[in-house]
């Protein structure tokens, strides 16, 4: 038997308002939350990405340590169906880019590599041909 499986990354920031900003003008998403201490981007209603402010312990206690710099080691992955479309938008930030773009040799998907406000490295590939999305609502 097959499960199905939905992602909801959290990932700690620093300015909470302004991540929401940048990820909703990145993914063309939406808010779905709001507020000063904690975020939930969305994209055609579907949760794509939480942001947590780094100083706020909440119910959980803190989710990260300040003193360590955020983002090393994780790679936020956001497949996109229209990348023509995501790398303007991309542009139009004029985010830090880590890799521009390029067809990825092993995945053979377009992907640009780039940095958030916090540091984190963000890659917006396009589709796949190795797992392609058509009739799997």
């Amino acid at each position: 038997m097959s499960s199905r499986v939905w992602t909801q990354p959290l990932v700690v920031v620093t300015d909470v308002e302004a991540s929401s900003a940048f990820y909703c003008s990145l993914l063309g998403g939406e808010s779905g939350h709001g507020g000063e201490e904690y975020e939930q981007v969305t994209c055609d209603g579907e949760l794509v990405l939480q942001l947590h402010r780094i100083d706020v312990e909440d119910h959980h206690g803190r989710l990260a340590d300040a003193a360590v710099p955020l983002g090393n080691g994780i790679l936020l992955w956001f497949e996109v169906d229209d990348f023509e479309a995501a790398s303007a938008r991309v542009t139009e930030l004029d985010p830090p880019i880590v890799r521009d773009v390029e067809r990825n040799p092993n995945a053979g998907q377009l992907e640009v590599w780039l940095r958030d406000p916090d540091g984190y490295v963000v890659v917006l590939a396009g589709p796949s041909p190795y797992r392609p999305r058509a009739g799997r609502d």
